[in-house]
């Protein structure tokens, strides 16, 4: 692929030790050009494969690459090494932005990218335990954040003390599963545990707030005993500030204004591009946008 094959050595990419080191001003430039490097495997990807979810692969991928290579605690060489962070993308749908970032950070080799959702390809439309680096199937909406739930038990029980951090749609909390578990977390004080909500407010055919209004969202999930907080979900030096702070007893809820297809013009804010497959012409125009 053109972009994904040009990238630099993945042994080149900053990891959580180096980036701390760095002031904050280059941290969050450094944490941009890496966030737009993965928007353009992106487009390749969905381009290539004419399947995919562009939109919300874009509106999420600040906060992927903050976490992935600001924040986690991983070993790409040991992808089950026990006292990791554990990542979970609830919103299945949008693997493309995972594995782009799981390539970069050296899971497994730049090339397979090639091969999204093409037949016998490992990298499906949705996340597998069969690709390194990705800790659960996932793509029903409402599951990652009760898995993400016994996985921050787990780490208590066991002493490990990783934290597990769960990437939603704003769509995706109108399954009720996600409030269950909410509550349980809220009432366990499971302060290793992060939700991150991309708030976009669009879904599949409709604004998220014609289809089921979701606001005051900080508000509900603060009655569920979380730690809400609202940031820009672009802002990557908010997106590392907050995802790096210690627990406080409870867990936390980091509402992440977004805009859907961030990142491209003519995909920004525009329903359709919830699953829209961009032509070759539209490929090669958002590519030029993300170089600049």
């Amino acid at each position: 692929m053109g972009t994904i094959g040009t990238l630099t050595s993945v042994e080149a990419y900053p990891t959580p030790d180096t980036l701390s080191s760095l002031p904050r001003e280059r941290r969050a430039a450094l944490l941009y050009r890496l966030a737009q490097t993965a928007r353009r495997s992106i487009v390749e990807m969905i381009g290539t494969a004419r399947l995919g979810h562009i939109g919300g692969d874009f509106s999420i991928t600040d906060a992927m690459t903050t976490l992935f290579f600001g924040v986690l605690r991983l070993d790409p060489a040991n992808p089950d090494w026990p006292e990791r962070d554990r990542f979970i993308l609830s919103k299945g749908h949008c693997a493309a932005s995972l594995y782009s970032v799981l390539a970069m950070r050296g899971f497994f080799p730049t090339d397979w990218l090639s091969t999204f959702m093409q037949p016998l390809s490992v990298l499906n439309g949705h996340p597998n335990r069969k690709i390194p680096g990705v800790e659960a199937n996932t793509g029903p909406l409402g599951h990652g954040l009760p898995i993400g739930v016994g996985s921050a038990i787990a780490s208590r029980l066991s002493g490990k003390n990783w934290r597990t951090f769960v990437a939603l749609g704003d769509g995706e909390l109108q399954e009720g599963s996600n409030w269950e578990a909410a509550m349980a977390a809220g009432h366990r004080g499971l302060d290793n545990l992060v939700a991150v909500i991309d708030r976009n407010r669009l879904q599949q055919g409709a604004r998220t707030e014609e289809t089921n209004r979701l606001d005051p969202l900080a508000e509900k999930w603060a009655a569920f005993g979380w730690e809400a907080i609202e940031i820009d979900g672009h802002d990557h030096a908010a997106l590392y500030e907050v995802f790096t702070r210690p627990g406080r007893g409870k867990p936390l809820a980091v509402v992440a204004n977004t805009i859907k297809g961030k990142g491209v013009s003519f995909i920004e804010d525009r329903v359709e591009w919830h699953h829209k497959v961009p032509s070759p012409e539209q490929v090669k125009l958002a590519l030029e946008e993300l170089a600049r």
